[in-house]
């Protein structure tokens, strides 16, 4: 019996570590669409700051999502 609840151990660890990174993912997806909007605002309203935040933001969401690529890459 100790047997089945160890894989199924590893099981739900692996699934739990999928679920995790599609949140990731998610996650920094909308910190990437997020910047664009703040872009987007400050182009319109010649906000140089927020049109600068923008940016930022979406260069972290780029950067995040090349880490999970590359976490995903391992896994496989």
């Amino acid at each position: 019996m100790s047997g089945k609840s160890g894989h199924f151990g590893l099981v739900q660890s692996y699934e739990q570590g999928n679920l995790m990174s599609t949140g990731d993912k998610i996650d920094n997806k909308a910190e990437e669409l997020k910047g664009k909007v703040k872009e987007g605002a400050g182009k319109a309203t010649d906000d140089r700051e927020l049109e600068t935040e923008g940016k930022v933001d979406q260069a972290k969401g780029n950067l995040k999502q090349a880490g999970e690529k590359v976490k995903d890459a391992f896994k496989n």
